[in-house]
């Protein structure tokens, strides 16, 4: 695509997105809707439809809609900040000087053609030189300290059962398909897959220069490979389950289970500090890794190591590695046509390296004070309607309430950014080569990481950038996030209608409090620590519950033969389902003692708030993307993210007068908080 014609949309895109916030002043964008829809029919419709129809997914995209609107106006904003880095002679090391030598070394393609695969001829030569199972280790562990993946995952991070504290967590990995089943489902789509994946790492192969017979031969190994692994590794469902990633061991005992890779000599070559215990997320795993690393021939591991190299540094080579990437990744499994421009990729990856830094001008520019402190209104009002929810729970044992009104008190908050700036003090950019540059980053990040072991976590820590399009909540602390990206138009508008911020930016509020109640984070108590705090019969009360969920999902067909997994998104499910039920009744509290709002647009307060949330979930999707969601990702599609929880509260119901046989009422109600 043309400079020129992505100008077009590009200016568009902004226009859109600025109509809409106008729109959002008064409460809602009218032009989304489609008023021939019934709102108790097909709510996301009728809220969304005209937008849906006359919305074309640019080139560049698998997806589009409010997020990636959102994103696209952050990065303009990005994009400024780091033209006008750029062009200074800021003193070395400082914020300006990292971020403008970043991104300027990411859009001297020229220079990226010229250095060739010089970045990563170093790990390369190392794995040439592995005749030995002690010379592998010391490679896996180089690769790792270069945040290059291979076989196993590895981190600094918080004790599941003691969270103060910084330990080792082990777990499985070593794939690049999107997950096991990609490797071991044998349906005509997941063949294809495959075959389109061996086609991708010869051709991988080839640009490294090997000839075309071994290229095959290369990929077919790196498969095989890949696909023992895949056997032994946990599936997307089981993982939600926290029980399955923790099992804390002594290095003893770690050595005796995998008496083929000593990890004494492993942390060592690391620079992992002193440790005599650590979480080995899924022993069988690693049990199964012991075994292949006496079955695979040396020469088959430096083959399968060369691939892992050169598939995770992909979009920092040439153009030609960049682009095979983005046509298996990219173009098969997501449906995008085209790379992005250059200069989005660069402030993308400017931004994931270096977000702290470019972060600190974003907030200047796009985060107001008064968005804080409405913000921290917001969450006190829907904490306090969650402690009221909690308290009417008639299926909750006073013991477990008890429990669970503890951890609600106990949440902690961060809005838009940190207070505690961290700094880059070590890290070297430089504009002559953006692959060094990635690479230094890698190993700056890693290598900060690996100095939190056996130390106390540090709970302000963020997980997110600023501009970031996004929130969260943790389990072991306890804590929710909401980076300042997302607390703009149209999910967080200071100068909205409070029924729509209740239903928008409320509903994502009141969704990340009940991450700290659904099937995962329920299991996390009030410290962050993995308990059972739960009695055995309100336990089995509350999974009986989430089975209504469950298979509500599972009912929802996407494509012809694809459903929802009502077990993977199960989480995210009742995050929506009991944000939303919690936002409401905080915007309902909040109008008390006052004059009851006016209609707008013919549309009461009640109505807007849905309509708030259904409008921050317009989206469209590729049909590969749609596939890919379903298969890899927790979070439900727009749609269903949208009629999926609405159908099942009657406050939904007795705002747009649904009848019990309307499809947005369901007959048998899933009801949890």
């Amino acid at each position: 695509m043309s400079k020129f014609k992505y100008a077009i949309i590009f200016a568009f895109i902004i226009s859109a997105a600025s109509l809409s916030a106008r729109a959002q002043n008064n409460g809602f964008d009218l032009t989304r809707m489609d008023r021939s829809v019934k709102a108790c029919t097909d709510f996301f419709q009728f809220a969304n439809g005209t937008w849906l129809k006359n919305t074309e997914i640019p080139g560049t995209e698998s997806r589009w809609g409010t997020f990636n609107i959102l994103g696209d106006n952050n990065n303009a904003i990005l994009r400024e900040i780091l033209d006008d880095a750029a062009k200074k002679k800021a003193p070395s090391g400082s914020d300006s000087q990292l971020i403008g030598d970043f991104y300027s070394s990411c859009m001297d393609e020229a220079a990226i053609e010229k250095r060739r695969i010089k970045p990563i001829k170093r790990l390369l030569d190392g794995i040439g030189k592995i005749k030995t199972n002690q010379d592998l280790l010391r490679q896996i562990a180089a690769m790792h300290n270069a945040g290059i993946p291979a076989i196993f995952g590895f981190s600094g991070g918080s004790d599941l059962k003691n969270s103060s504290m910084v330990i080792v967590n082990a777990g499985q990995g070593g794939l690049s398909l999107p997950n096991r089943d990609y490797y071991t489902k044998t349906d005509e789509k997941s063949t294809e897959t495959r075959k389109k994946f061996m086609e991708y790492m010869t051709n991988m192969f080839r640009h490294l220069g090997d000839k075309p017979e071994s290229a095959a031969a290369n990929a077919k190994t790196v498969m095989e490979i890949q696909t023992r692994l895949a056997n032994v590794s946990l599936a997307q469902v089981d993982m939600r389950n926290p029980d399955n990633r923790y099992k804390k061991v002594s290095v003893a005992e770690a050595e005796k289970l995998t008496p083929e890779f000593n990890w004494t000599n492993y942390m060592s070559a690391r620079g992992v500090p002193a440790t005599t215990e650590f979480n080995i997320g899924q022993p069988d795993f690693f049990k199964a890794v012991n075994v292949l690393l006496k079955e695979v021939s040396t020469d088959d591991w430096k083959t399968y190591l060369r691939f892992m190299t050169v598939n995770s540094t992909a979009s920092a080579l040439p153009k030609k590695f960049a682009d095979e990437n983005f046509n298996f990744f990219g173009k098969y499994l997501s449906g995008a046509k085209e790379r992005q421009p250059r200069w989005k990729t660069c402030v993308q990856a400017t931004d994931s390296n270096l977000g702290e830094a470019l972060g600190e001008e974003y907030i200047k520019r796009a985060f107001k004070p008064e968005a804080r402190a409405r913000m921290n209104e917001l969450i006190d009002n829907l904490l306090a309607a969650m402690k009221d929810r909690i308290s009417a729970l008639d299926w909750m044992s006073d013991a477990t309430k008890v429990e669970a009104q503890k951890k609600l008190s106990t949440f902690k908050r961060k809005i838009g950014s940190t207070d505690k700036l961290r700094g880059y003090k070590g890290l070297t950019i430089e504009r002559g080569s953006y692959g060094d540059n990635i690479l230094r980053s890698r190993e700056f990040q890693i290598k900060r990481n690996l100095a939190d072991i056996n130390n106390p976590v540090d709970r302000t820590r963020w997980n997110f950038s600023p501009p970031t399009v996004n929130a969260s909540y943790s389990g072991t602390n306890n804590d929710i996030t909401f980076p300042a990206g997302i607390l703009q138009p149209p999910f967080f508008n200071n100068e909205a209608d409070d029924a729509i911020n209740y239903g928008a930016i409320g509903g994502v509020i009141g969704h990340e409090i009940s991450h700290g109640f659904d099937d995962s984070g329920s299991r996390f108590d009030a410290d962050g620590n993995l308990k059972m705090w739960w009695t055995p019969e309100d336990r089995k009360k509350f999974e009986e519950r989430a089975a209504c969920v469950v298979e509500q999902f599972n009912g929802y067909e996407v494509q012809p033969g694809l459903f929802i997994n009502g077990k993977l998104t199960l989480g995210e499910n009742i995050g929506d389902f009991a944000g939303l039920t919690v936002a409401y009744e905080a915007f309902k509290k909040s109008l008390e003692g006052k004059p009851r709002p006016a209609n707008i647009d013919g549309f009461t307060p009640e109505q807007r708030f849905f309509l708030g949330w259904a409008q921050v979930w317009a989206g469209k999707y590729t049909p590969e993307a749609e596939r890919l969601q379903v298969e890899t990702n927790s979070h439900s599609l727009p749609k269903w993210r949208v009629n999926g929880p609405l159908s099942n509260m009657p406050q939904f119901a007795a705002a747009f007068s649904c009848k019990q046989d309307h499809p947005m009422v369901r007959k048998d109600i899933c009801n949890i908080w």
